[in-house]
């Protein structure tokens, strides 16, 4: 997106205090960023949060076979394989099913704990999802915005809009076109991991904005990121500017929105709203929005801790200066006809994608010794790389939501890949930026193509050498670095990133690495392997083994691949048992 030169000159002077924030919450060796120390388990933050005064709008429970079922895995990276489904209440059960809901719970003697569908640095979630539905025929649900509660998956009615100002508002966008939504509760990430939280909020952002992404595509629809919009629009849109329905509550951060809509529509030969050269808009009209905020509004957010002890000022301070103030009258073209000319990548055809999201787990610890096949390694790398060179929406799923080009890169330690030799490599998500990288770190580096490399694929071989001990060393001293296959660390351009973009381009950079973890979790399970974010490691050691100049480069997430070993004294039950009727 481009930005007039006064307004990048602007923003360009607020990049210091992310900056700042990002020098003061690194983890060095002799170290740790500041948290409190303890876990302060009285206080623990409740992981589900409720409106109370709010309607709650039950969702289906649909089984497995229940329409809309769900495609095969490797369909929904397949341009136009997957039927479109018609907004309704299943199909929105679906929707949230596989993008927010909870996927299991672990039982540990009296301890119980749910997993879900997106993953989450801690399991802490301190991501909230929010939908803004027009009126739909056949839907029982009044036109405005809705908060999904995952517990009960259930939409809450947080505020009902006016039905002909809100078509207004989503009359730019496709036919069958709605609003979805994200925001964060800071202090759930804070109450474990201190100054740091804020990494980690943002990282799970990605998450979510990938695991709604995969979901949608389950339906046949597609989605992306309205990013063009300025932050105060989302806070109003979303409510989080109320600072009334919040008064004894933990605050919400507003993040993001994204707009919906069936994927057939954009092939149709003629669609009302729009003409041969359409543009779906990357912006709302604020002032709409404004209109909207002023409908009725239901429900006080319940308090999710007693006590908060320390309060992470330098949090406050990150988010205030991420903040993004400026709006983008920005749009991209709508694609008339499917084009699919991008490398087939074989799955497991008897894996569908519902039951690889909801089998998705974090390993907490792999077994040392399972190898993975050179195809199964680039297959997985093929699935990471955005294809930069197209068009937004002409880009591969999930990466047709991310209206950017990429600016993360994977530093990768290669452990155990058949027929690989064990060292550090680099995987170039965008093929413009091998010189930028080139010049940003040691110039004695290796830079050759790994051996068997599939055509097009951008991996180069930097060092040879066993490189577990290192990886362990740099990720906090954790063994699942090195007794994986192999491990990542997430490298975005970033200096001179901030300083063309915007302080607010910073978060953006954590939701990029989470949206890559989210691909690279999906792809693991359906190797019949499996992964885990990294969110502590040391960061300068990390530039260190590159040889990173100054601020070119920030290692921002890590994260490991490899053979789990299975904790047995752990009880897997089913989501929603406690919701089902009992005989």
């Amino acid at each position: 997106m481009s930005t007039p030169s006064s307004i990048q000159a602007a923003q360009a002077d607020s990049i210091d205090p992310v900056i700042h924030y990002h020098i003061q919450t690194k983890h060095h060796f002799n170290r740790y960023a500041r948290s409190l120390g303890y876990l302060d388990w009285a206080n623990q933050p409740n992981p589900f949060r409720r409106f109370e005064g709010a309607q709650l709008i039950p969702l289906p429970l649909l089984k497995p076979d229940e329409e809309p079922l769900s495609p095969a895995y490797g369909a929904i990276y397949e341009r136009g394989a997957i039927p479109c489904q018609p907004l309704s209440v299943p199909s929105l059960s679906r929707l949230f099913e596989f993008a927010l809901a909870l996927s299991a719970w672990k039982k540990a003697g009296e301890s119980e704990w749910a997993l879900r569908s997106n993953p989450s640095s801690g399991n802490l979630h301190p991501t909230e999802g929010y939908v803004v539905l027009p009126r739909i025929a056949g839907l029982d649900v009044v036109p405005g915005l809705y908060h999904y509660a995952p517990r009960e998956h259930g939409l809450e009615l947080r505020a009902e809009f006016s039905a002909d100002r809100l078509a207004c508002l989503l009359a730019l966008f496709p036919t069958g076109s709605f609003l979805f939504g994200l925001t964060s509760v800071h202090w759930r990430e804070a109450w474990k991991y201190g100054e740091r939280a804020f990494r980690y909020c943002n990282h799970d952002v990605g998450h979510a904005i990938g695991s709604a992404r995969v979901a949608a595509a389950t339906l046949g629809w597609k989605m992306v990121l309205v990013d063009g919009v300025d932050q105060d629009t989302v806070a109003m849109l979303l409510g989080t500017d109320r600072k009334g329905d919040f008064r004894e509550a933990e605050a919400e951060h507003p993040d993001c929105l994204a707009v919906i809509w069936p994927g057939c529509v954009m092939h149709q030969t003629s669609v009302v709203n729009w003409s041969e050269a359409a543009k779906l808009p990357l912006f709302l009209d604020s002032t709409i929005v404004k209109e909207l905020a002023d409908g009725t509004w239901y429900g006080k957010a319940n308090r999710l801790s007693g006590e908060h002890g320390v309060h992470w000022d330098i949090i406050d301070e990150a988010a205030a200066a991420g903040w993004k103030r400026i709006t983008e009258q920005h749009s991209v073209p709508l694609s008339r006809t499917p084009t699919n000319d991008m490398p087939r990548l074989t799955t497991d055809a008897d894996q569908s994608a519902g039951h690889i999201i909801r089998q998705r787990r974090s390993a907490v610890s792999f077994d040392g010794k399972t190898s993975i096949s050179a195809s199964a390694f680039f297959h997985m790398m093929q699935r990471v790389m955005p294809r930069a060179e197209r068009p937004q929406l002409e880009r591969p799923m999930p990466w047709d939501v991310w209206p950017y080009d990429p600016a993360i890169h994977l530093l990768v330690f290669v452990h155990r890949v058949d027929g690989l030799t064990p060292g550090l490599y680099c995987l170039v998500r965008d093929l413009k930026k091998l010189t930028f990288i080139q010049q940003a770190v040691n110039s004695e580096l290796t830079w050759t193509l790994a051996p068997g490399c599939p055509d097009g694929l951008p991996l180069y071989w930097l060092l040879e050498g066993d490189a577990r001990k290192l990886a362990v060393q740099v990720s906090c001293h954790q063994d699942i670095a090195g007794d994986s296959a192999f491990s990542f660390g997430m490298l975005a351009e970033f200096e001179g990133t901030l300083r063309e973009r915007g302080a607010w381009w910073y978060p953006r950079m954590f939701w990029e690495s989470g949206l890559l973890g989210q691909v690279l979790y999906l792809e693991s399970e359906a190797a019949g392997v499996r992964a885990t974010g990294i969110g502590c490691f040391f960061d300068d050691p990390v530039h260190e083994i590159i040889g990173v100049k100054e601020l070119a480069m920030q290692s921002l997430y890590h994260f490991t691949i490899g053979g789990p070993v299975e904790d047995r004294r752990l009880q897997i039950l089913p989501p929603y048992d406690h919701l089902r009727p009992r005989s």
